[in-house]
């Protein structure tokens, strides 16, 4: 498959625009030189639009599109819970979360960490969370994009692989969090339009004179086993989603960690103007969530009617885009494309500001201007900025180099991703949840809990390999639970190692944001009622 003159017209045409934007609305006042606070936290000024189009821009690349859609031809419809039940997620972490982390100023999450339990577990994690971004995450998006580069465009895998790195780096290096912010709403909005026209094109290809509708009702009468939300245990597929786990379970854990906890993702928020522009974003990005089945799975689940023999899951996806006309298939590829950018430049911020903010920074002594308002040395400014455009080089190199040896190998790469993270997620979620709102929790009970989450997850992969691995998170939850609250009991916190406080935090919402969040529930209701 290759594109045609009108096909890399769009594509090349859209480059340049988002390109040229991003430079446009990151650059810097006259007189002005861009410091730690602009360059990391977009200068702590964006707006609602901005949080909830980056969030979702930020999370949605291919190892969502390309991945997910693999698990929906594998799996079906049960996969998209990791979208229906994120909605629900951002609810939680825009009314329980954010008032705390914005209160505190808190501008990374290993630096909430040091606040809470003191400088080790924020060195710690900083050095985990930069192996996981760049070893798993970083590696999965470019690997995965270039899976459907090549196989729209027909451009040979390790080019597009290098192409796609290099282009997310020039994209966001000059401008930073900014940059990748205020141009997601762009990116977002093709996405969304450009997956539902695969949806309704390859529905409407099933339905035939019966449309769209009469095409979802033919795929649900065709495989009626990939429309199950709720696995049974003789299912095939219930290792990767084990029934009520993904409604009461280990789908929380890795919710929770990922949405709440997780710098790329929550940096957004970070940035927000105030706290209820933050909330709203939460609530505007919950909805885009609610959306993201139609986008990503739906073609997925068609694929095994219209393409049942492909070699790979992780096929379905750009299989699928063959059936675009001329123009449409353009524009659905600068879609996929943005997706994979936007997610791609996200991830090489979020690990520059960890480097710099969290390691180098804190290692040569440097105050910065995103965590102290003092008027710091231009040099130092510099210095810092400089640092994080260092590191996302040297980040995206790796990450390049390494990601065939990583992923290429697996055979859906989404579900990899969910199963590897999950060595961490259960004791990032017990060491942030008893942070936020447990006193007594202290860090010899945080650093146990980290440890025993890799530790305990490990022997369950190791020997109990059948083991769900959602189960598992669950099981080793409760164990680095029961860890960090025993070791807070017995041993005694450092004096002022808690510095988070809890005066001026309120958790009550406005009327806008509870409408919003009973919205969301309904609906969620409904799918599962209809699909159970």
């Amino acid at each position: 498959m290759g594109l045609s003159t009108i096909d890399i017209v769009v594509v090349v045409a859209y480059a340049i625009f988002i390109f040229v934007l991003a430079q446009y609305v990151s650059r810097d006042k006259a007189g002005h030189t861009k410091d730690s606070s602009d360059y990391f936290l977009a200068s702590k000024s964006l707006p609602w639009w901005a949080i909830g189009a980056s969030l979702i821009a930020a999370n949605i690349s291919a190892e969502q599109i390309v991945g997910m859609a693999g698990s929906g031809y594998a799996i079906g419809l049960a996969i998209a819970s990791y979208e229906w039940m994120a909605a629900l997620t951002l609810l939680i972490v825009g009314k329980f979360f954010l008032p705390i982390f914005l209160r505190n100023e808190i501008y990374t999450m290993p630096q909430f960490l040091e606040q809470r339990y003191g400088p080790s577990i924020r060195t710690i994690m900083a050095l985990f969370w930069l192996a996981l971004y760049v070893f798993v995450n970083l590696t999965s998006i470019i690997w995965l994009g270039s899976i459907a580069v090549n196989q729209v465009a027909g451009v040979d895998q390790n080019i597009a692989l290098f192409a796609l790195g290099a282009f997310a780096l020039l994209y966001q290096i000059r401008g930073g969090l900014k940059a990748v912010a205020l141009t997601d709403i762009v990116q977002v909005t093709l996405l969304v339009a450009g997956g539902l026209l695969v949806s309704a094109l390859t529905l409407g290809k099933i339905g035939g004179d019966a449309g769209i509708v009469g095409g979802f009702a033919e795929l649900t009468r065709r495989v009626p086993d990939h429309f199950d939300m709720i696995l049974s245990p003789d299912n095939p597929h219930y290792k990767e989603l084990p029934g009520l786990a993904v409604l009461i379970g280990g789908m929380w854990i890795a919710n929770l960690s990922y949405w709440g906890f997780n710098q790329y993702i929550i940096q957004r928020a970070l940035a927000a103007k105030n706290l209820g522009e933050a909330q709203k974003g939460v609530v505007f990005a919950a909805f885009l969530k609610l959306l993201m089945p139609l986008v990503i799975v739906v073609p997925g689940i068609a694929a095994v009617v219209l393409a049942p023999n492909l070699a790979r899951p992780d096929q379905a996806y750009p299989t699928m885009l063959q059936l675009l006309p001329p123009g449409l298939l353009g524009l659905v590829f600068a879609a996929l494309i943005a997706a994979i950018i936007a997610s791609t430049a996200s991830k090489i911020n979020s690990i520059a500001t960890i480097f710099t903010l969290d390691l180098y920074a804190k290692f040569r002594k440097l105050p910065t201007r995103a965590e102290d308002e003092v008027e710091l040395r231009a040099g130092d400014e510099r210095k810092l900025v400089l640092v994080g455009r260092i590191t996302a080089c040297v980040a995206i190199l790796i990450a390049m180099l390494t990601a065939r040896p990583l992923i290429g190998q697996s055979d859906q790469a989404f579900q990899f991703i969910q199963e590897f993270s999950g060595f961490f997620t259960p004791g990032i979620t017990v060491i942030f949840l008893l942070g936020l709102f447990w006193k007594r929790a202290n860090e010899a009970g945080a650093i146990a809990a980290a440890v025993a989450s890799v530790v305990v997850s490990f022997l369950f992969y190791k020997f109990l390999p059948d083991f769900p691995f959602m189960n598992r998170m669950s099981v080793v939850f409760l164990i680095s639970l029961a860890l960090a609250v025993v070791l807070s009991l017995v041993v005694n916190a450092r004096a002022n190692s808690n510095r988070i406080t809890m005066q001026g935090v309120a958790f009550r919402t406005t009327a806008g944001f509870n409408a919003g969040g009973v919205a969301v529930i309904l609906i969620l209701i409904a799918i599962y009622a209809t699909w159970w």
